[in-house]
């Protein structure tokens, strides 16, 4: 098993200026997917560098809707992907969808993903300096409170954030957590971690328990396209389209996000101490996180989950895209009101 990264903390207080968000050219930056992913019309590709001096790839799509003076200005769109993914999985389709909306969308890679740097060690890190990293983003580059968006385990992070904005034991530890107008967790593994999901598939679905552990702990969704297929899609889903999300997230990952020991013995998550709107939203059709999964996610922030019929683990990505997005839609233009 892998072992666990220390980072170096950050030392940046609230008086920190705001960087000049200024995407610039990757033509002599090595490209460290092999299969990369090839930007859609309106989309950048920036590199946010953090305090360690790596770079965090940050995939830019802004608003191309016009702005009504009468309006409420939306609030920034940070999206943060889970394991095997990068901020690819988000430009696809949801980034388009939102800037279409008025929103101003950024997805990042977390270390030793996409094409974001990778740290010394042998794992990109903990739930710790993921969210520090996310934090570090948006402390400089962000002029209002953003809506985070975690998908699977970047869900987690952002539980981690969420519990840690008024954490003065954060901030004299160097890492600042900036406010959020909101959070949305998508298809995210619970506040207690993945160890009750698969001790529940253990016991009562030991078939997709084998299948699940085989998938992803052994990457065989990697070679199998039936299984690759199951995790994460639906089974209507083309073989063209997975073929096509297999090779990227063959490539996305460099290092697992976590020591999945350490990280299980660090949670449960805090019960946050500062109230954030959250939205908790579930796919019926998901291998990975099970029904019981989202209704513990519920219950941590005191909301009603939504589950959204007819779509499987990666809601972002798979066949019918647009109810989940319309969903997330809908709540962001509630928080508007």
């Amino acid at each position: 098993m892998a072992t666990f990264l220390s980072i170096q903390p950050r030392f940046h207080l609230q008086s920190t200026p705001k960087m000049t968000f200024q995407p610039f050219a990757i033509l002599n930056k090595t490209q460290k997917m092999r299969v990369p992913y090839e930007l859609k019309q309106g989309q950048a590709r920036i590199f946010h560098r953090l305090p360690s001096g790596l770079n965090l790839e940050v995939i830019v799509q802004k608003s191309v809707k016009e702005k009504d003076p009468d309006e409420k200005k939306c609030p920034p769109l940070v999206f943060v992907h889970g394991s095997y993914h990068a901020a690819w999985c988000w430009a696809e389709y949801w980034l388009p969808f939102f800037s279409a909306s008025g929103f101003d969308c950024y997805a990042l890679s977390l270390l030793a993903q996409g094409e974001s740097d990778a740290p010394s060690g042998t794992v990109a890190g903990s739930l710790q300096t993921h969210a520090g990293d996310v934090a570090d983003f948006i402390e400089r580059n962000l002029n209002s409170p953003p809506v985070l968006l975690g998908h699977s385990f970047g869900g987690l992070i952002i539980q981690y954030y969420i519990a840690n904005m008024s954490n003065e034991q954060s901030f004299e530890m160097g890492t600042l957590y900036p406010r959020l107008t909101g959070a949305v967790l998508v298809c995210s593994v619970p506040p207690s971690g993945n160890s009750g999901l698969v001790w529940r598939y253990l016991f009562s679905k030991p078939i997709a328990a084998f299948k699940v552990t085989r998938s992803l702990a052994a990457k065989a969704f990697q070679t199998s396209l039936s299984l690759c297929r199951e995790t994460f899609f639906s089974s209507k889903m083309e073989d063209n389209l997975v073929l096509r999300y297999q090779e990227l997230m063959k490539e996305s990952s460099r290092m697992p996000l976590f020591d999945l020991r350490k990280l299980n013995a660090s949670l449960p998550v805090p019960k946050m101490t500062k109230s954030t709107e959250v939205l908790v939203l579930g796919a019926k059709d998901d291998f990975i996180v099970d029904a019981e999964g989202l209704r513990e996610t519920g219950r941590f922030y005191d909301v009603s989950p939504i589950c959204i019929e007819g779509v499987a683990h990666d809601i972002m990505l798979d066949c019918s895209w647009e109810k989940g997005a319309n969903v997330i839609l809908s709540w962001l233009n509630g928080l508007s009101r």
